[in-house]
């Protein structure tokens, strides 16, 4: 009987994102004017800020799945905008664009569904 060859691998690590160079560009160009709203006193802070107060609001529960956040800082929950600002300062202030979610439904789902959008 004859013996088998050891076979080189044909699979390579590729990049885990698929996106044009120009597209990439642009959008963190966008992104690069409204970014830093987000480390703003206004929407980070106790307990007046708006993504606390959101927080509060929604009581620690994700919209999605029901997820109850359990840590005090509520670092696994997100206040995620219902429909993407895009750099509109009337839509990411307004505190019913707002709904907290958890960060797993974030970081999959809302991702998904914000990309296929755009």
């Amino acid at each position: 009987m004859a013996r088998l060859k050891t076979i080189r691998p044909r699979l390579a690590v590729t990049s885990t994102r698929i996106i044009c160079s120009k597209q990439e560009g642009r959008r963190s160009a966008e992104a690069e004017k409204y970014r830093p709203w987000y480390k703003l006193a206004r929407w980070c802070a106790k307990p007046n800020g708006l993504r606390w107060r959101v927080l509060v609001r929604d009581m620690f529960t994700c919209k999605r799945c029901g997820f109850m956040s359990r840590h005090p800082q509520a670092s696994d929950m997100v206040a995620d905008h219902k429909h993407p600002h895009r750099g509109d300062p009337v839509l990411f202030w307004s505190e019913g664009n707002v709904e907290c979610i958890c960060k797993a439904c974030h970081d999959g789902e809302k991702q998904r569904e914000d990309r296929r959008a755009f």
